[in-house]
């Protein structure tokens, strides 16, 4: 007994696939009498119709994807879209990184006391000038011209 026209029927109220229509085996003879739409919305309030739940796409892999990313992985090499200037963000938005990490050093070494007051003003000077590439490189600076304040470098070992 073929029963499309009303899985077809019973799709198209619905709105839905007719794959998605499901018919009870043992109820078929009550479906094949059915024949207004009065009559498939009757048989499915008994029960006798159902319908399927839809599928939908799992976000498992997606999840767990994002769970590596926020660890620090699949940031490698294949993964990258784009030159390194353009994954970092303006020109601007790296001097200004760069600037605060560097004037937030300056200025805890100073409250710290472990350099002097004209140190501290001519670093923050070539600090703005662009002087330095980083925060090491202003502290090499110090190692190598001596401007840290002895006291300190003898109690932290610092070189």
């Amino acid at each position: 007994m073929n029963l499309r026209s009303k899985k077809e029927i019973v799709a198209k109220m619905l709105d839905i696939g007719v794959t998605r229509v499901l018919f009870n085996p043992n109820k078929l003879n009550e479906i094949k009498e059915a024949i207004t739409r009065q009559d498939f919305r009757k048989l499915m309030v008994q029960g006798v119709i159902l319908v399927r739940p839809k599928k939908g796409v799992s976000r498992g892999r997606a999840r767990h994807a994002l769970k590596q990313k926020r660890k620090g992985r699949q940031h490698g090499q294949g993964s990258r879209e784009g030159r390194f200037g353009a994954r970092v963000g303006t020109t601007k938005q790296v001097w200004v990184k760069k600037i605060r990490a560097q004037r937030d050093l300056i200025k805890e070494l100073l409250t710290k006391s472990i350099i002097s007051k004209e140190t501290y003003i001519d670093l923050r000077k070539k600090a703005k000038g662009g002087y330095f590439r980083n925060v090491r490189h202003i502290k090499l600076y110090l190692t190598e011209k001596v401007l840290w304040i002895k006291k300190w470098k003898k109690e932290k070992h610092i070189q």
